[in-house]
């Protein structure tokens, strides 16, 4: 491996996206009035889920197995939850925070996955994952929407942080830049663009095809009840 993977930079970077992640976690939990238990596991599933998958995709040791302040900043996050008023946590100044955590987990993941030797596409999508999959395992499991599923620019931001980090790796010997520069300006895109979506709510437009509840089948486009497609 890379070790130039190892630096201040991307270890603020970890702690940031791993600290929020967590943070959103236990405040879901807490939404829900559940234990302290169940408060601490959300925070750690949340925190670590991006991370995990991507370092079990790219053959690199599970980070929080070896790091033990990883579970530590979680169960410290789910405490700030417990002793905190939910309505703290509320509104687009918690949405932003949560932006901060999904640009910095996306720089993480894709440098990361650079140093360990992954090509240009697959280490943009293991950005990707890092920043997205643990709110994915949270909303699961919480059994809510996960803001994957709508319009909203979400996955798109934690896109663009990765691929300006990759493309930034690739190109900082032509350009002469230092890596911390490049992992700076990805991540200042993406929460740039994720700030703007909380602001004045972009989104992607949705897909406008014929819907199965409509009576048409969403492939063929025909009405099953019809007298030509009626067995």
């Amino acid at each position: 491996m890379n070790e130039e993977i190892l630096t201040p930079i991307l270890d603020v970077l970890d702690i940031a996206g791993i600290a929020i992640f967590a943070l959103s976690g236990a405040v879901i939990a807490a939404r829900e009035q559940q234990t302290f238990v169940t408060m601490g596991f959300f925070a750690l599933v949340t925190g670590v889920g991006g991370g995990t998958v991507r370092d079990l995709l790219i053959g690199a040791p599970v980070f929080w197995i070896t790091d033990a302040w990883v579970a530590a900043v979680c169960l410290g996050c789910a405490l700030i939850a417990w002793f905190t008023p939910v309505r703290l946590w509320q509104g687009k100044l918690f949405d932003l925070a949560d932006g901060v955590g999904l640009a910095a987990y996306a720089v993480l993941g894709s440098a990361k996955a650079m140093a360990y030797g992954v090509p240009p596409v697959p280490a943009v999508l293991m950005g990707i994952i890092t920043g997205c999959v643990g709110g994915i395992i949270r909303d699961v499991v919480a059994g809510r929407p996960s803001i994957i599923m709508q319009p909203e620019l979400y996955v798109t931001a934690a896109a663009l942080s990765s691929a300006f980090t990759v493309i930034g790796m690739l190109l900082a010997p032509v350009l002469m830049l230092p890596n911390f520069a490049i992992w700076i300006g990805a991540f200042t895109a993406g929460f740039a663009l994720r700030a703007a979506a909380i602001q004045w709510e972009l989104g992607l437009p949705s897909y406008r095809g014929p819907k199965k509840e409509d009576g048409a089948d969403p492939v063929s486009g025909t009405d099953p009840a019809s007298p030509s497609t009626r067995d």
